[in-house]
């Protein structure tokens, strides 16, 4: 695996490999799941092979639920698998006159002669040769769907980049307007506290005015957003299995954004605050689908 790719978890492969009389095809289905959650469908005779497919799967693939199914066919321009044991037959037929000497006076029924055991027997199939063919499409079945979920997994970084760029912008913003709002609330609350209190000590007028500035100042907040940005970056491009590390992300995403709303004292920032949880509440929803 490219330590670089970001992997979706949803995806389809599909493969097959031929064999001495037939052809092994995968079809291999995944969505998004907390963790490695693979359901194979087998035919009796790749049973045995099992563990080893797990083994394979386990080495390729961090999360996700898969739906595994292999099916067995023989080659369409074989010649039919199923031989007459003829001398088996005829000694069948002979057996049953002796046993009942008016046979031959009554029609014989030839599928219930074919239906003895051992009279039809299906050609014998190399079985070293058929797990080389199953494990031979496993592998391109594979490959195939990996390449399906780094293609959805681009996608879905430049979803989130784009988002990530667009809660910069926001932190910007409000970061510009900080001093500008602060003053103003300090304007807001002198003019109210002087018009409720005009006989209070000044000096104490200004003790309440700064300790409500304290409150409304959401410089924190900002500079944990902006962290959490760098952050995001840093983990999308490593690639890899971060699903788990960007869905974490998020929730501290939302936990600032939510202070930040909480401390709005005017419309800019509670406009800001709410632009903040919409992209991250986009960002959220495709994180789910990242390996």
């Amino acid at each position: 695996m490219a330590s670089k790719t970001v992997r979706s978890m949803t995806a389809f492969g599909r493969a097959e490999s031929s064999y001495d009389s037939g052809i092994a095809t995968w079809e291999l289905r995944s969505v998004n799941h907390r963790y490695l959650e693979p359901h194979f469908r087998l035919p009796e005779t790749a049973r045995p092979l099992e563990s080893q497919l797990r083994e394979r799967l386990r080495k390729q693939l961090a999360r996700g639920k898969l739906e595994l199914s292999l099916s067995l066919k023989a080659n369409p321009g074989e010649e039919t698998t199923l031989q007459v044991d003829e001398d088996l037959a005829r000694a069948v037929v002979d057996a049953a006159k002796r046993v009942s000497p008016g046979l031959d006076t009554l029609p014989l029924n030839p599928l219930q002669l074919l239906q003895w055991p051992g009279v039809i027997a299906e050609r014998e199939t190399d079985a070293e040769a058929q797990s080389r063919a199953i494990l031979e499409a496993f592998e391109a079945a594979l490959s195939q769907l990996n390449e399906n979920r780094a293609r959805e997994g681009a996608e879905l970084r430049r979803f989130i980049e784009q988002r990530l760029d667009a809660i910069g912008e926001q932190v910007a913003g409000v970061r510009e307007l900080l001093p500008q709002i602060l003053q103003a609330q300090r304007e807001k609350l002198r003019s109210r506290l002087e018009e409720l209190l005009a006989e209070l000590d000044p000096e104490r007028i200004e003790q309440e005015i700064v300790l409500l500035a304290q409150k409304a100042d959401v410089d924190e907040e900002l500079d944990r957003l902006d962290a959490h940005v760098t952050e995001a970056r840093r983990v999308l491009a490593g690639g890899g299995p971060i699903g788990r590390r960007l869905d974490f992300l998020m929730q501290e995403f939302n936990r600032e954004a939510n202070t930040l709303s909480s401390k709005s004292v005017v419309t800019d920032t509670t406009q800001a605050a709410v632009e903040l949880k919409v992209l991250i509440e986009q960002m959220r929803e495709q994180v789910q689908n990242i390996e």
